[in-house]
Order: structure tokens, then C-alpha cells, then sequence
């Protein structure tokens, strides 16, 4: 039997989420994950003790940017536990790079800040940067699979807990779903909230607050805004990109 337990949470986030481990919600996510996993445990992405890796990765007392995804990569090889994250070793040219991860390295390069070396998004995790699903796994081919068997409870406990004790973070809302969510960070005091459509594919122009103007023209600028808002609270801007990166010209020859 594979377990699943409040043990596989940092210390850190299972005291911001406080009696929650009492409550009927966490009861059922926990007998529903354990269900999936002892049922089809090789199907599910990421590995189960991938699930929490964005908690693990950021403390909650480094949280500065808050970048909202839905559910894991559901394509074998992608998921790694953090939002829009995939592993270093798939090309930027590739089939299997995401074209929400795509329009986000174009965004960057239009920010002035230059494209993505890779997909693999460790090192903004590592700022501060929490990137967080708001179902933390998935059956693999199959998009939302797990998205009804409790993650929601765990997730809106958890961003209305942080937005409530961490004033003045950035929180990066791109499309309906992590827009869902609003009412919870709004009903926190000083929190920067940045809302666009969201990256991927043709969606990535809709609305009147596209992620990309049409053709890729410009950006929605939120990279810049929040390093601004980091340096004015004295903080330190998040390095979205390192420097010596020659992908500039191939991510903007491949498609969206």
C-alpha cells in the first residue's frame, strides 16, 4: 500500500493550514489518494513524493511570487510537482515542450529579461517563487483526471491562509481557473494581483488582458511588475532568467 499523509507536507505548510488535518476534507483527498495510487500507481503524475514539491522547494517564509497552475503535465516525462515546470533535457524546439511554458519564455524575452534556457523552473522556486497547482496530481493522459478527488479543499485552504499572513506578495492569475480563486487573496490585506489569460496555445491572446498582444508583439509585463514591487518593499527581484542564453532565436521560429 502506498501512504499518503499529512507527514508529506514541510512542517511549515501543515502549521499555516492548522486544523485542517481535522476537518472531513482532508479524510477524504487522503482515502481518495491512497485509492488512486494503490489502484494505478505507475499512471500517476508526478511521482507521489513529487506532489508537494513546490512546499518543499519554497518555505513558506520566502514566498515573495505566487504563480497559480491547474493541474500537473498529464504527458508521461513532464511533471515535475511544480506549476509549468518540466525537466531540463526536453528542447525548447520540441513537440513535448508546452506551449504555456513556450509563451511564458516569450513573454520574458519581450520583458526584456531573454528567453528560457530550458523549462525547468527550479531556480524561481528557489527565489521564492511558489508554483502551485491547484490539483497536485494526475492521471497520466488524462487532463483534470484527479481534479475532483479533494485537492481543491487543501489548495483554497492554503492560499487563503498565505495571502491572510503573508502581506505584499505577488500572485500571478493567468486564466479563469487560477482567477477562480481571487476572492480568497483578495480578502487579504496589500496583495499585488496580477490577472492575464492564460499562456497557452491560441488562449494565450484572448480577453482584454492577454498574456501576448496578438503576433507577440508585447507582453502582459508581469515579470516586471513584480520585480518592481519586490524592489520597492526592499526585496530582492527574482531572476527569471540567466543571462548567457542563446535560445532567443529558436523560441521565437517555433510555433505557439
Amino acid at each position: 500500500m502506498h501512504s499518503f499523509s499529512a507527514a508529506d507536507i514541510p512542517e511549515d505548510w501543515r502549521t499555516l493550514l492548522g486544523d485542517y488535518f481535522e476537518s472531513p476534507e482532508w479524510q477524504q483527498l487522503q482515502a481518495n489518494l491512497r485509492a488512486e495510487l494503490n489502484k494505478e500507481f505507475e499512471k500517476i503524475g508526478p511521482e507521489p513524493q513529487n506532489f508537494f514539491k513546490a512546499l518543499s522547494l519554497t518555505p513558506l517564509n520566502q514566498v515573495k511570487v505566487v504563480i497559480l497552475g491547474q493541474d500537473p503535465y498529464h504527458s508521461p516525462g513532464l511533471a515535475q510537482g511544480l506549476a509549468f515546470s518540466i525537466p531540463s533535457n526536453i528542447p525548447i524546439n520540441s513537440r513535448q515542450f508546452p506551449s504555456s511554458l513556450r509563451n511564458i519564455s516569450k513573454a520574458l524575452a519581450l520583458e526584456g529579461f531573454g528567453a528560457l534556457k530550458n523549462g525547468d523552473l527550479h531556480s524561481w522556486a528557489e527565489q521564492g517563487v511558489l508554483l502551485l497547482n491547484t490539483a497536485l496530481s494526475v492521471k497520466l493522459g488524462e487532463a483534470g483526471s484527479h481534479a475532483n478527488l479533494g485537492w481543491k479543499s487543501l489548495i483554497d485552504r492554503l492560499i487563503s491562509a498565505l495571502a491572510q499572513q503573508k502581506p505584499n506578495l505577488v500572485w500571478m492569475l493567468w486564466g479563469g481557473h487560477a482567477q477562480s480563486k481571487l476572492s480568497l487573496i483578495e480578502a487579504a490585506p496589500d496583495q499585488l494581483i496580477l490577472q492575464s489569460s492564460h499562456p497557452s496555445g491560441l488562449g494565450v491572446y484572448k480577453t482584454d488582458r492577454p498574456f501576448l498582444e496578438l503576433g507577440a508583439k508585447a507582453s502582459c509585463g508581469h515579470f516586471t511588475k513584480a520585480n518592481e514591487w519586490l524592489l520597492k518593499l526592499g526585496l530582492k527581484p527574482i531572476i527569471w532568467v540567466d543571462r548567457n542564453n542563446p535560445n532567443w532565436l529558436d523560441l521565437f521560429s517555433a510555433g505557439n
